[in-house]
Parts: C-alpha cells; sequence; structure tokens
C-alpha cells in the first residue's frame, strides 16, 4: 500500500499515548508499537523493514531532518517537532525524542523514538518557523534554511535543545 495523497484531515494524539519506534542505522523501521500504526493507518507489515520517511510529510523542512541525522548519527539524543503523514491521507504532529541504541561494543545499531502528543502552543510557534522555513527552502536551498534556523536561534540566545524544550514546556 502506497502512502495517500495529503489532506486536510489531522489526527490527534492523546494526552498518554507513545509512539515507539525503532530503526536500524539506515532508518528502516525494526519495530512500531501500535500507537504508531494506528496514528500512521498502517499495518505493521506496511510498516516494518520501510524506510521511518514512508510517514514524513512535505510540509517538514528538510533541514530539520538534516540537523537531526547528524545529532543521532553522532551519537547524540534530539527532540524535534515533527509533522508525519498518514496512509489514509490524514496527518498528525508529534514531539519526537530520537536516541541512537548501542551494541554491547558502544557501536550504533539503530535509532530508537519516542514521541508524545506535542504542546499546542509550542505547535503555533513551530508551524510559523517551518512555514518560513520551507519557503526559504524553496527559493535558496536546506543550505539557507538551516542558516536562518540557526541564526534565529542565536537571535534568542538559545541552543536549538533550550528552544524545542523551552516552547514544548510552556
Amino acid at each position: 500500500m502506497s502512502v495517500a495523497m495529503q489532506s486536510s484531515y489531522e489526527k490527534v494524539m492523546a494526552e498518554d499515548d507513545f509512539i515507539v519506534s525503532k530503526t536500524d542505522t539506515k532508518g528502516k523501521i525494526t519495530y512500531c508499537n501500535e500507537i504508531f500504526m494506528d496514528m500512521a493507518g498502517a499495518t505493521e507489515s506496511e510498516l516494518l523493514g520501510k524506510p521511518h520517511n514512508i510517514v514524513r510529510h512535505p510540509d517538514m523542512p528538510k533541514a530539520v531532518f538534516k540537523l537531526l541525522w547528524e545529532r543521532v548519527q553522532s551519537g547524540q539524543e534530539i527532540f524535534a517537532y515533527v509533522k508525519n503523514k498518514s496512509f489514509d491521507g490524514g496527518y498528525y504532529w508529534v514531539y519526537a525524542n530520537i536516541t541512537p541504541s548501542y551494541d554491547e561494543r558502544g557501536n550504533i545499531i539503530g535509532y530508537y523514538s519516542v514521541r508524545i502528543k506535542p504542546n499546542p502552543r509550542a505547535l503555533e510557534t513551530i508551524k510559523t518557523l517551518y512555514q518560513k522555513m520551507l519557503e526559504i527552502e524553496k527559493s535558496g536551498g536546506m543550505e539557507s534554511s538551516t542558516k536562518y534556523l540557526m541564526d534565529l536561534l542565536k537571535e534568542k540566545g538559545v541552543s536549538y535543545d533550550e528552544f524545542i524544550i523551552a516552547i514544548q514546556n510552556s
């Protein structure tokens, strides 16, 4: 089954929901919980072995995923707001925490992600930010979008992590 075209139908996570998934080092899904399948509108067989970007929504700036991959591939965790598309044409927002998984020798063997319902007030800020970053990516590319984000953080005097965590806790 292929993922349907995007629509305006938004699925909203319950307050106590946790979406959990694991991927290998290439981003292919090796585990997904029931809530992930429900939100994605997909079966386990439609998700396992597929690239996690099967649920990537086109409204997501590429620069956010570039930052995400750079962080986790270097062994760091990251928090991020992500808009995903579901197989039924809808979409859903998550507040994600992604961490590397290690083997007994300390080698990264995959990634583990836990997602919760994002703070609605934080999404107001994120939607505006992502829309601006997408506009910049269309005209100036991913590097320009990344520069915009970094300049904004510098202007606010905060790191990426401080910004993302602060708006979730606002």
